[in-house]
């Protein structure tokens, strides 16, 4: 299969494209007298519109005859609508009985550059069962066009009334102890969102209770989160209340989190990617905490990328969470290898006091993470517990990982990885730190940022803070030597030693 770049443009035209009638989807399919609509095609792109399914067979391709006719227009390069055939594929439903709602429904792959489905090629000539929630991709499998939604399947849906009739269900982002995330689309305008559900009998309070069986404190946080505006934080449309759940409708991030880019580079991040993105989150933080909000569970898993793109906005996400219930609450909920809480919260078992000083710690395991695809806490180590390496902060900088790092990078993670929170750097002195005042980053991050016009009242000055009250970067030596017996962990998938819950 060519790839984008080399997407030729020299197929043979089946019919003359000047002849090509443009058709708009104001001629799409509708529902008329008796016909039922018994799917949906929702578009990846504005330029595309929605397709309400009525008949029993849809084409798409270039020829006119189409049921859905791609012109250039439709398509974000002309390369793209090169390689489109003049019948790509076919959809077809069949009813399995009379007289029931029973059906299947087949996707036909007749293209001569590929029809995907889910990212996986279906074969010229070959069809598939087409399911609700597939995405359909032409050409290549990153070439997204639709979703198809089944009716029945989003009727089937166990949203409640409030939200149904505002969103169509689409596939499963991720799922874990708490719940799942699914994408939906808003009924009017196609817009895509992602949707938290949180089960409340998967949280138990200190007294035994549920801290979620508070309806004023949740309105009352609602309004709190809701107003949250700034471009490097997950936007919450809206939270809906219910006695068995708690419905998030959040911003939809398409780039994947955190985790899955810095595994996917094995030895870490290059120092100027990792510092464009890990400055954006030390701004979220640092906006969460002058409204009185601590994250308390910060991790790769909860920054999510806008795009896939290197360089790319970076929100953070499921601070909600957070202020809806107690630490200790949080705490017994999350299974998994606690990599990145605090020593003073691991010392009281979340019962005790702690400030905001925890985020700056789980801020500093992020960054050691970004720079060196290694997490600079052991959960396996033979002779020495994961806990006790935390609140001792016993830890090193491996010189096969970290020989490239700048030495105010190294002096970065060490002042945020203290282990006394009262001498601790704060979030404000992260922001002024050396390694970040760099004109060049915090003039790509404005940029990135301005792009969400929404946000222009938060957008960072391209003047560089003083550095006032920061101290020079001297790095100890000492520090960069392996402590005897620790091997480093290097980030891996799920299932290793970082498993956790993918939604939390």
């Amino acid at each position: 299969m060519a790839t984008e770049d080399q997407l030729p443009l020299t197929l043979p035209d089946t019919q003359n494209a000047d002849i090509l009638t443009p058709q708009s989807q104001e001629q799409e399919p509708r529902s008329q007298g008796s016909q039922k609509i018994w799917g949906m095609l929702y578009p990846s792109s504005d330029r595309l519109q929605r397709v309400e399914m009525t008949m029993n067979e849809y084409t798409l391709g270039r020829a006119a005859h189409c049921n859905i006719c791609l012109t250039e227009q439709h398509l974000d390069s002309k390369k793209w609508w090169g390689v489109i055939s003049k019948l790509h594929f076919r959809i077809t439903r069949v009813i399995v009985s009379p007289g029931t709602n029973d059906m299947v429904v087949y996707l036909e792959d007749t293209s001569h550059n590929g029809t995907f489905v889910n990212k996986l090629l279906v074969g010229k000539g070959k069809r598939i069962i087409l399911e609700h929630g597939d995405v359909i991709g032409l050409a290549q499998a990153e070439k997204k066009v639709y979703t198809f939604m089944s009716i029945s399947g989003s009727e089937n849906s166990i949203l409640p009334p409030e939200l149904k009739c505002k969103y169509a269900v689409s596939r499963t982002l991720g799922s874990g102890v708490c719940g799942e995330v699914k994408m939906i689309y808003t009924k009017v305008g196609c817009k895509k969102f992602a949707l938290k559900t949180i089960a409340k009998n998967n949280f138990h309070g200190c007294d035994g209770g549920n801290p979620f069986n508070d309806p004023g404190k949740i309105l009352n946080e609602v309004h709190i989160l809701k107003a949250l505006r700034h471009p490097c934080i997950i936007r919450m449309e809206e939270i809906l209340d219910t006695p068995s759940s708690v419905y998030i409708v959040l911003e939809l991030m398409e780039g994947g989190e955190l985790f899955d880019r810095i595994r996917k580079e094995r030895s870490g991040l290059s120092e100027r990617i990792a510092k464009v993105i890990f400055y954006q989150v030390v701004l979220a933080v640092h906006y969460l905490h002058q409204r009185g909000i601590t994250h308390r569970d910060l991790k790769p898993e909860n920054i999510l990328l806008a795009t896939n793109a290197e360089i790319t906005l970076v929100k953070v996400t499921d601070f909600g969470l957070s202020k809806l219930v107690d630490t200790q609450t949080m705490m017994r909920t999350f299974c998994g290898t606690p990599l990145y809480v605090a020593p003073e919260v691991l010392l009281t078992h979340g019962k005790g006091s702690y400030t905001n000083q925890v985020d700056v710690w789980s801020l500093g395991v992020i960054l050691y993470c970004c720079l060196s695809g290694l997490v600079p806490f052991i959960s396996n180590a033979k002779d020495i517990s994961l806990q006790h390496q935390i609140v001792q902060g016993i830890y090193s900088f491996p010189r096969e990982r970290f020989k490239k790092v700048s030495l105010r990078a190294i002096d970065l993670i060490q002042r945020m990885l203290t282990v006394d929170p009262s001498k601790r750097i704060t979030i404000q002195d992260v922001v002024r730190h050396p390694w970040l005042l760099d004109r060049e980053v915090r003039s790509i991050v404005s940029e990135l940022m301005n792009e969400n016009d929404e946000y222009n009242e938060n957008l960072v000055p391209f003047s560089v803070p003083s550095t006032s009250g920061v101290a020079s970067a001297v790095v100890h030596a000492s520090r960069l030597k392996a402590t005897p017996g620790l091997r480093r962990q290097r980030i891996e998938p799920p299932t290793a030693a970082l498993k956790r819950a993918r939604v939390e």
